[in-house]
């Protein structure tokens, strides 16, 4: 393995595993020092490619956004009815991996979404990371929005919003619903957010 690739490596192999420790403890909760323990690398290689513990906070909000937005393209495939159901089908999904709030130290970064962990723990606290989830999420909504333009298109969702508002609005439901799930962990936020979901898309 030459260098390049085993910085590469041992970047990314950071990266992953901060991001599970965040998804587990957030992330003022997970200090440097167990970030360090845990990843099993040295300050020195830490500072290497992260000028500080907020920058490293903002890679991983960035590169899970970029991960999650192909899973997105992933879960709305053309190819599997319209595009209304494709939608009902993604939140779901949704459902399935965000109820609970336990998350193993093997699961993937991608089991738990971090924007929900992250947007009320880190608001106030990082000015840098509180951008870089907003320019994730309106990243996401475009995707969303650029998907029911396709359902205006095939006819499968009808609304009087236009792709962008109906985005916005659903991204929102699901936000909160996932915020209130988990103090309710009950399930009643995602059914209300998955009937709401329904009328708006039909």
């Amino acid at each position: 393995m030459d260098m390049n690739a085993k910085h590469s490596e041992t970047r990314n192999h950071i990266l992953r595993t901060g991001r599970i420790a965040i998804a587990q403890k957030g992330f003022t909760a997970l200090g440097l020092a167990e970030l360090l323990r845990v990843a099993d690398v040295p300050k020195g290689s830490f500072y290497h490619y992260f000028k500080s513990k907020e920058h490293f906070g903002c890679i991983v909000i960035t590169e899970y956004i970029e991960e999650y937005a192909q899973t997105l393209d992933a879960l709305l495939d053309s190819s599997k009815g319209t595009v209304a159901q494709q939608l009902l089908d993604y939140f779901t999904d949704w459902i399935e991996t965000q109820s609970g709030d336990i998350v193993s130290a093997d699961a993937p970064p991608e089991a738990r979404c971090l924007v929900v962990k992250l947007s009320a723990e880190i608001a106030d606290l990082s000015v840098e990371m509180r951008e870089a989830l907003h320019r994730g999420t309106s990243e996401l909504i475009s995707r969303l929005a650029a998907i029911i333009d396709k359902g205006f298109t095939d006819g499968s969702i009808t609304s009087d919003q236009s792709s962008t508002q109906l985005a916005e609005c659903l991204y929102e439901v699901w936000l909160g619903a996932s915020l209130l799930e988990k103090l309710r962990q009950d399930g009643t936020s995602f059914e209300t957010a998955l009937c709401l979901s329904r009328r708006l898309l039909q």
